[in-house]
């Protein structure tokens, strides 16, 4: 069996940016994806890449993955089902859709990305795909001039709202406090839009609908109040869970089931490197994943070349 140089898990910014840099040093690696571009395809409008403003997000994903094909890189569209070390190697097992296979790599770059968190209320399961959704940008089109929910008090949060208040008629933005956890100036922007209304200090108890979303039932947490709104879609946007279930086993991983590693991309495991999102970090955005995937070759040459 060939042994690979550097095994990427993940088609996203980060692991993108791997595979350039290391495509240019001529080292031997794959990138392993179901479908490389990551969730930047899910964004409507990337306004702070640098020197890319107001791109999309679905045009910045292929642009990085046509870079990664120019110079060289080869992809697998497959899942990693499993990572195990041996000796001074990994071993990872790969499932396409059919059948599982094997692979070998002297070292893995693992930016697999993180999931979408869920409310893990009645009728959100169930309704998912027929107006429960986590992806206003891929959806939106569906609600026009039509009662839409927000849940969710992030930057995606407020982002998700503002892109829905340009296609639907009403927007409900509701958060379980009092304060937002987004940046000021999205907050005020959000503020001044005049079909989002806030709804604070408010938790969602159970989604409704035969066929598709039909009510939010929704309590205040001070009062104790419920009520009732009538909504036609409900986007979820309450965080995410990293996708690291994998090399949990491998690396040390803080509570929240991050990958602890700093910007050079090391772990507790030697020749894995964790990039992007699924690694300890203060701020989660595409040019710092960028910025992890090109470290993390870095730091595997200096790894391959000590062994």
């Amino acid at each position: 069996m060939k042994q690979i140089d550097i095994a990427i898990v993940g088609g996203g910014p980060a692991g993108l940016t791997a595979a350039i840099y290391a495509a240019r040093e001529r080292l031997n690696t794959v990138v392993i994806d179901e479908y490389a571009g990551g969730q930047i395809l899910q964004a409507d409008i990337v306004d702070n890449y640098p020197a890319l403003p107001s791109i999309t997000g679905e045009e910045l994903g292929e642009a990085f993955r046509s870079h990664a094909e120019e110079k060289g890189a080869e992809f697998l569209e497959c899942a990693v089902t499993a990572i195990e070390k041996n000796g001074d190697s990994f071993a990872l097992k790969v499932f396409d859709g059919v059948e599982e296979s094997d692979l070998q790599a002297k070292s893995v770059i693992y930016a697999a990305g993180c999931q979408h968190r869920h409310l893990n209320i009645p009728g959100e399961e169930r309704l998912t795909g027929h107006g429960v959704s986590y992806c206003a940008s891929c959806d939106a089109a569906f609600y026009p001039d039509k009662a839409v929910a927000v849940i969710g008090g992030g930057n995606t949060a407020l982002a998700e709202a503002l892109l829905l208040s340009r296609v639907a008629k009403n927007v409900y933005l509701i958060h379980r406090r009092d304060t937002f956890r987004a940046s000021a100036d999205i907050v005020e922007t959000v503020r001044n839009t005049e079909n989002i209304q806030l709804i604070m200090d408010t938790i969602p108890l159970e989604i409704t609908g035969e066929q598709s979303v039909e009510t939010l039932q929704l309590q205040h947490k001070i009062t104790g109040k419920q009520f009732t709104l009538l909504v036609d879609g409900i986007f979820v946007a309450v965080g995410m869970l990293p996708d690291t279930k994998v090399i949990s086993h491998l690396a040390d991983i803080d509570e929240g089931g991050y990958v602890i590693a700093d910007e050079t991309g090391v772990t507790s495991c030697a020749g894995l490197f964790a990039a992007g999102d699924i690694r300890t970090k203060q701020f989660r955005q595409v040019v710092t994943a960028a910025a992890d995937g090109a470290n993390c070759v870095k730091s595997a040459e200096q790894y391959l070349q000590k062994r």
